[in-house]
């Protein structure tokens, strides 16, 4: 199962579509904070973030998995994708970092490179 975490609703469908098209059960969320209340963490395999959100930024919630001892495997996409943010994402636990626009193979290799990480 794979999570998405965007607020814009077009992306949130077409990366949707992309990866359930490639045989991934996807479940998103237009919010970090819609996230969290599922309580479903757990059953997630792996999380694609974005970084800037209103309410909890994807950095937060990267923060608020550490916090909760989460391993979950977090893929960020971002337009805002300066070497600063970058560095911030990953230190908070990210495994791997995007630019918007991506192409669909980086983001799947992505997906396949951290959940092969288990």
């Amino acid at each position: 199962m794979i999570a998405i975490v965007d607020d814009d609703a077009s992306l949130r469908r077409s990366l949707g579509n992309l990866l359930g098209s490639t045989g991934f059960l996807v479940e998103t969320f237009p919010s970090a904070e819609a996230f969290l209340e599922t309580g479903k963490v757990a059953a997630i395999n792996a999380l694609v973030l974005d970084v800037r959100m209103p309410g909890m930024s994807g950095v937060d919630l990267l923060v608020e998995l550490g916090r909760r001892d989460s391993r979950l495997p977090v893929v960020v996409l971002t337009a805002h994708g300066d070497d600063d943010v970058r560095k911030q994402c990953l230190r908070a636990g990210a495994l791997a970092f995007l630019t918007k626009p991506f192409q669909a193979k980086d983001l799947l290799d992505a997906i396949q490179r951290v959940t092969s990480n288990d």
